[in-house]
């Protein structure tokens, strides 16, 4: 028997590239439909479906929500915004049905995140097979508590990331950009602990090349970005804000 190694589906995230401009273009509600509906077979863990996702076409929630992001306009622009939710909600009202009280810990925060992210991946999965572009958006857990409140939801609920979805402009999306070296990233059995830096030194060179001389990197184009972002914690309010929206890390 023979196995085809090469399909539809892995080489077009072989193609992945980000998408943040859009063409003044409708999505339809069909499509956001058949994508949506696709997604939620998605695997979760033990059934729990612990996600909910939000639609947002409305143009002033959506500028509402691209400042909340970092003032990301893309966010603003495009025509159809998904937030992909944690949603511990839906458990609370289960486990009640049966004279229950749903107990959350850190596994609950972390089995609805991973939840949200994995129908979140294949929905993006799906845009990308209609010819759209999509561009996720981490941005949404700058004000949790804020993106709450705007988008009305119960306690248990989060948006862990968001995504902008539409018809790309071609010309201005950028080429399909080199990843680490499968060396770093593929452990086979047992973790390999040799040092990473011949692999990094090389990304940094491929990652200058790939940027051009005109975003003014030097060798260090991928290591020396992420050390200066490093160095400081950031949304250092992220825990007390999910803590008040009903989620447990311990």
């Amino acid at each position: 028997m023979t196995t085809q190694t090469q399909t539809a589906v892995i080489d077009q995230l072989s193609k992945h590239r980000t998408v943040r401009f859009f063409k003044d273009e409708p999505v339809s509600d069909d499509v956001v439909h058949t994508i949506l509906n696709a997604a939620r077979q998605s695997p979760t863990s033990s059934n729990r479906q612990t996600y909910s996702i939000m639609v947002v076409r409305n143009p002033e929630t959506k500028k509402k929500l691209a400042v909340l992001a970092g003032n990301q306009k893309h966010v603003e622009t495009c025509p159809v915004f998904f937030a992909f939710c944690a949603d511990l909600s839906r458990l609370d009202v289960a486990c009640e049905m049966h004279g229950e009280k749903h107990v959350k810990g850190l596994e609950s925060t972390l089995v609805s995140t991973v939840d949200a992210a994995l129908v979140g991946m294949s929905v993006n999965t799906a845009v990308e097979s209609l010819g759209m572009g999509a561009v996720m958006i981490g941005g949404m857990r700058n004000h949790p508590k804020q993106v709450a409140e705007l988008l009305g939801f119960p306690n248990g609920v989060y948006v862990v990331f968001g995504m902008c979805i539409g018809w790309p402009e071609w010309d201005k999306v950028p080429n399909v950009k080199p990843r680490l070296d499968e060396s770093v990233i593929i452990h086979h059995e047992q973790y390999n602990t040799s040092s990473p830096v011949p692999q990094i030194e090389a990304y940094n060179q491929t990652m200058a090349d790939y940027y051009g001389k005109e975003r003014n990197l030097h060798e260090s184009a991928w290591s020396g970005p992420l050390a200066n972002q490093l160095k400081s914690p950031r949304r250092e309010n992220l825990r007390s804000e999910l803590e008040s929206l009903g989620f447990v890390f311990k």
